[in-house]
């Protein structure tokens, strides 16, 4: 099932008020691949958007999808894609916001549980398993006594968004990273220290 295509999921939340914000890195990735593929997203019924290519001739296909619901049931469009597309749970990569990771960094990995993201604990209980493979965007800790409900839905501070083009750049490269290398050697790249 190698040939599968990749299922490239950005979390967020849909509209123009969240566009933004901390929580929707992962949508801004999925642009920023549809931008390198030249793709524009379609509506799809599993109630999401999607574009379909691939990033380099002869390269591995990429499903991007962003899903049109709220982060905290995204479980459905992503189980909805999967099970259209026919992409098992290690072709299935789930880029999102994480506030255990500092802002400009990037970490992978496969499983695990959903560190109290909702939008992971939604995928999970959606897909039944939790084996598919997420691209961590760092966004760092939220300053002073801020929840983090109220942080993640706030825009970039203006610090942050100077650097904000690197970190998608980095996180979109990443996802490249694992669907032609494997998430081992992509790890060993991306979690390197930068020179």
């Amino acid at each position: 099932m190698t040939d599968a295509p990749w299922l490239v999921v950005g979390l967020g939340n849909p509209g123009p008020d969240y566009a933004a914000t901390r929580h929707n890195i992962g949508q801004m990735v999925v642009d920023e691949l549809a931008t390198r593929m030249r793709a524009s997203f379609k509506r799809h019924r599993a109630n999401a958007v999607v574009a379909e290519g691939r990033l380099v001739p002869g390269g591995p296909r990429f499903v991007l999808a962003k899903p049109l619901t709220y982060m905290n049931v995204s479980g459905g469009p992503v189980n909805g894609l999967a099970q259209f597309y026919g992409i098992p749970a290690d072709h299935v990569i789930v880029v999102h916001d994480e506030l255990d990771i500092p802002f400009d960094d990037v970490r992978l990995k496969q499983g695990g549980g959903h560190g109290g993201h909702n939008g992971l604990r939604d995928i999970i209980a959606a897909t039944g398993t939790p084996d598919f493979l997420r691209v961590r965007t760092g966004i760092g800790r939220p300053p002073g006594r801020m929840q983090a409900a109220d942080f993640v839905l706030k825009p970039f501070s203006k610090e942050e968004r100077e650097a904000l083009p690197n970190l998608i750049a980095d996180a979109a490269d990443a996802v490249e990273l694992i669907a032609e290398r494997g998430l081992t050697a992509a790890q060993q790249q991306v979690h390197s220290p930068r020179a």
